[in-house]
């Protein structure tokens, strides 16, 4: 979030315990990367499962109702097919849910509301538990660990320096209409400390060229932001602040992944093809 000039009241958090909660949650997700993979594929799977909860009870306040049973278990199936098998798995495993999500809903009605209900339930499954599955296929490659944590390290690079450059400097706003605390000084904030992060990641990480640290910090920079702007396009229409409460000094799990969400493929494409498994 590259956030607009105006110290922590305009940010609208309570700034210490948002750092504390992003600490912790920052310490257990590097614990369970290099202690045991399968604890951080269990992390996904209940950070999936709250995303899907918030938006499915965002979505009631328009009238929609998505079949969340069947989502919370294809988000599980595609996590762990993704995982354990790889992107083929990861497709298929999307479709079967994308395709039971539809006939569930349709089975329990017909008509408008069982179309548009239906329709939401895909986006829901498409938007949460498939851009998920990618850091999955990260995390299965024999260096999975690192380059999950460089993946996630970008992230927390890009809100940081949005935040502390958007406080400081921020003066233009990027996307009044629809993010009125984000600024292009805060975008630049964020450029230029997802590249440091970047570079020092692949360099001491991999071992690899600071260039690919340095597109990785602008690719992960502008997904980011439009992963942001996206779900406040969301809250705008649904008329909310926060998806939900669940993260203190934060809102909700999806106001803390909707960046990392659209990340995902992008870093692993780009992981993939500059650092192939093996090198």
């Amino acid at each position: 979030m590259a956030s607009a000039p105006a110290g922590s009241a305009r940010a609208g958090r309570d700034l210490p315990i948002a750092i504390a909660v992003g600490l912790g949650l920052l310490a257990v997700v590097g614990a369970s990367l290099f202690v045991r993979k399968e604890g951080f594929l269990l992390l996904a799977v209940l950070a999936c499962g709250a995303a899907l909860w918030e938006l499915a009870q965002a979505f009631t306040r328009r009238g929609i109702h998505i079949p969340l049973l069947p989502l919370l278990v294809g988000s599980v199936g595609i996590l762990v097919s993704a995982y354990t098998a790889g992107a083929e798995a990861l497709l298929v495993a999307f479709m079967l849910t994308a395709g039971g999500v539809v006939v569930w809903r349709v089975l329990d009605g017909s008509g408008t509301a069982a179309l548009r209900d239906a329709t939401a339930a895909t986006f829901a499954t498409a938007y949460i538990p498939f851009m998920a599955g990618f850091v999955m296929l990260m995390l299965a490659q024999p260096d999975g660990g690192r380059r999950v944590l460089l993946f996630v390290l970008l992230a927390v690079a890009n809100d940081v320096g949005g935040y502390v450059a958007g406080v400081l400097l921020g003066k233009h706003p990027l996307a009044p209409s629809v993010s009125p605390k984000k600024s292009w000084e805060g975008l630049g904030g964020s450029f230029v400390l997802a590249s440091v992060v970047g570079v020092v990641g692949v360099v001491w990480g991999f071992g690899a060229s600071p260039l690919i640290g340095i597109g990785l910090g602008l690719v992960a920079v502008l997904t980011a932001t439009l992963g942001d702007l996206a779900e406040s396009l969301l809250k705008r229409d649904l008329e909310l602040k926060d998806m939900g409460r669940l993260l203190p000094g934060h809102g909700g799990v999806m106001d803390r992944i909707d960046s990392m969400l659209l990340t995902a493929p992008l870093v692993y494409l780009v992981l993939l093809v500059a650092l192939p498994v093996g090198d």
